[in-house]
């Protein structure tokens, strides 16, 4: 009995020293991790995750703590160190603040932005801004203790305008508030301008700008798709969505 202890702890020690439950042999399909932003959670993504996987692909979905940039990237860095091989990063609104930094990580092989934030070299979230209009989104934030949440007037008039009554209360009560200080994080060095990066654009945004992102991605050089969706849009268009992941990890 003793033995087959011994070795059964040996074993979990292995596994949690070599990432092995998230291999990924350079050979083999990229790993696709997804970074979701304020206001989501790592749910956001079910259909994609559910999809990729069916298909083969190794997934992570990072739950991000969104107390400072800092923290969010050492979350994807985490995920990213449980990889063998290469990695795919998708990042939704704020997690292109996340990903951009990430991704110069040298098992990153491509980066995909939803709706997202591609920084500059220290830029804000408040500095990227200004390169567009603004929208609605200030007049329904509610903060509390230190962190900014969206109220459910918000999810409804902004943020996911474009989904049905239940999926709107999901997304308002699986929440992910920011830390108030979040907005004003500056980025380090982007990794858009070393990798390849593909842009979808929400047409029909009331969060960011969809001429905000437009300026993002041509800023990037990122192969950009528009897509006539909300801001949540690997919610409300979920398949268009997994159709430009999948080609970003079959890229050469």
């Amino acid at each position: 009995m003793k033995t087959i202890k011994f070795y059964a702890l040996s074993l979990l020690a292995l596994v949690l020293n070599t990432g092995i439950y998230a291999q990924n042999p350079d050979t083999e399909k990229p790993t696709i991790i997804f970074v979701h932003g304020i206001w989501a959670d790592g749910s956001s993504f079910s259909y994609q995750i559910s999809a990729l996987q069916a298909k083969g692909y190794q997934v992570i979905s990072v739950q991000n703590p969104i107390t400072s940039l800092a923290d969010d990237v050492a979350a994807t860095q985490r995920a990213i160190n449980q990889v063998k091989g290469k990695v795919i990063l998708v990042g939704h609104s704020w997690g292109g603040f996340v990903i951009t930094q990430a991704g110069n990580d040298p098992k990153v092989v491509g980066m995909v932005y939803l709706a997202a934030y591609g920084p500059d070299l220290g830029e804000s979230l408040l500095a990227v801004s200004a390169n567009g209009p603004k929208t609605e989104l200030t007049k329904y934030l509610t903060p509390t203790n230190g962190f900014v949440y969206i109220s459910e007037e918000g999810v409804k008039s902004v943020f996911a305008n474009d989904l049905n009554q239940k999926q709107q209360a999901l997304v308002y009560a699986t929440q992910t508030p920011a830390f108030h200080t979040v907005f004003e994080d500056k980025s380090a060095a982007p990794a858009w301008k070393n990798k390849p990066s593909w842009y979808v654009v929400a047409t029909n945004d009331k969060t960011i700008s969809p001429d905000l992102e437009r300026f993002m991605a041509k800023r990037m050089k990122a192969k950009t798709i528009e897509i006539a969706s909300g801001h949540v849009i690997m919610i409300s268009n979920a398949k268009e969505v997994l159709k430009v992941i999948e080609e970003a990890a079959n890229a050469k």
